[in-house]
């Protein structure tokens, strides 16, 4: 461990599993390192993005057992033994876009891309509830995610998109 790194983190450290995107890791990391920097730095999941690093923006989403969570407001160690999905979980072929990631491009629910992976995940979580809802609804559920490009209108869009085009990959029986 660099100086540099038993500075910003400690040098109390443990190993943790954690099943990230659907494979078990098992890494030795410090007890002060945050979820985020974990998936960053020692798994290179680099859609997790830091904004604020005070759980303000929202853009360091993560599904933590099927649940949004801010992963710079969690340590890593808190993650032993749960779940944790991240954006590039929905696609096993890069190239070939999920349902979601489809939506979004198509409804231009991008620009800058900053929060997309985060959106992106919380769309997954809002359409596995399983219910129709109405655009100030999802408005309301997208809103601890900043977006200071969209205007989110194109967001809701792409969110109500994915959300059909989900319901009816189910009621198809395709999935």
């Amino acid at each position: 461990m660099t100086t540099s790194t038993a500075a910003k983190y400690g040098t109390v450290r443990r190993a943790v599993t954690v099943r990230v995107n659907g494979r078990n890791m098992t890494r030795e990391v410090s007890t002060r390192t945050t979820l985020a920097d974990f998936l960053r730095d020692e798994l290179d999941l680099v859609s997790v993005h830091l904004g604020c690093e005070h759980g303000e923006c929202g853009c360091c989403t993560v599904l933590f057992d099927g649940h949004s969570v801010r992963s710079c407001l969690m340590l890593a160690v808190q993650a032993d033994g749960h779940a944790v999905e991240t954006v590039e979980s929905l696609s096993v072929n890069q190239a070939e876009l999920h349902p979601i990631q489809e939506a979004f491009a198509e409804e231009q629910g991008l620009q800058c891309g900053f929060c997309t992976p985060a959106m992106v995940l919380r769309t997954k979580e809002i359409i596995e509830t399983g219910r129709e809802m109405t655009d100030a609804e999802v408005r309301h559920e997208i809103s601890g995610i900043l977006c200071r490009c969209t205007g989110y209108q194109n967001i809701v869009n792409a969110v109500q998109s994915a959300g059909t085009k989900l319901r009816g990959r189910t009621a198809g029986g395709r999935d």
